[in-house]
């Protein structure tokens, strides 16, 4: 008896220093870390780059605040994996469209990454009224010559909304002298921000005491570029196929009202739904039109829809 008892602590024994064997073996290393990272359903501690930036301005991350803040917003978006797969595959959709409107305005590259944030890429509705891709106020989309009414509301058109980003980010570029500061005014306004930098005595973003959301929100867009930029070192695993892509359209001239748009919908062999999903900025069943604007409407071409 004592023999067998001897024997099955031996092997317990044996049993226990192998498991701790395995576990030093299998314990993450600097050489393995980003293998695992890709390849298991793990949570691990991510390693903030050394250069991270926004715009070119570089993002000050030897100072202790703006490594946490940075690192807790790559984490929590590096694990809402659900969130971060439908941002890459409406990227595919979308930052085709928005990428040549930015450089064309000579905003740097960067800033399409600002539209993922507010929007998520969708044509998103703010309680406070902001709508579309780029979520602009009613005032501010009819001051700078967007129709918004009920009828038709072009924040919703995403080229047109594009270029009125533009101009507001050139105008707080020029207003607070950085990329960064006409970014987070994007939030909180120029105004906004031109007063905290002028009572807290400062001159930049990152020495700014703000509220919640602006206090966040440029880390949350240079979080979103890392991982947008690097799918593989974050985990996110696709194909191409797996992608959104923009279904190629011609623009038909309306300089008329239309009675009945599922009836216009029909001549170009689509129904009223996908005539709606081109041209979101059609809010009604109908167009008024009683100064006969000219606009110009989206059809897919044959054979995307069946």
């Amino acid at each position: 008896m004592k023999i067998i008892q001897k024997s099955l602590a031996f092997v317990g024994l044996l049993s226990l220093c192998a498991l701790f064997i395995y576990a030093l073996q299998d314990a993450p290393t600097d050489e393995n870390f980003e293998t695992k990272l890709i390849n298991d359903y793990n949570v691990y501690a991510l390693q903030i780059p050394d250069n991270l930036n926004f715009a070119g301005e570089a993002m000050p991350l030897k100072n202790p605040d703006i490594h946490e803040r940075m690192d807790r917003e790559l984490l929590v978006n590096t694990y809402w994996q659900s969130n971060g797969l439908l941002m890459f595959k409406r990227a595919k959709k979308y930052f085709p469209v928005i990428e040549p409107i930015l450089a064309k305005h000579g905003i740097p590259d960067d800033f399409k990454y600002l539209a993922v944030i507010e929007s998520g890429l969708t044509n998103a509705v703010s309680p406070a009224g902001a709508r579309g891709v780029w979520q602009i106020m009613p005032s501010t989309g009819k001051e700078s010559g967007l129709e918004v009414n009920k009828n038709v509301d072009e924040r919703y058109n995403l080229e047109k909304a594009t270029e009125v980003a533009c101009k507001y980010l050139l105008k707080s570029k020029k207003q607070l002298g950085s990329w960064t500061l006409a970014a987070a005014a994007y939030n909180a306004g120029n105004a906004g921000v031109s007063r905290r930098l002028k009572e807290q005595k400062v001159s930049g973003y990152y020495d700014l005491l703000l509220g919640e959301e602006t206090g966040r929100y440029v880390f949350r867009i240079v979080a979103l570029k890392e991982i947008l930029s690097n799918p593989n070192k974050y985990g996110f695993n696709f194909r191409d196929k797996d992608l959104y892509n923009k279904v190629p359209t011609f623009k038909v001239e309306v300089d008329t009202a239309v009675a009945d748009f599922s009836k216009f919908a029909q001549k170009f062999g689509i129904n009223y739904k996908i005539l709606k999903l081109h041209n979101p900025w059609l809010r009604e069943p109908h167009l008024n039109n009683k100064s006969r604007k000219l606009y110009h409407i989206e059809i897919p071409k044959e054979g995307y829809y069946r």
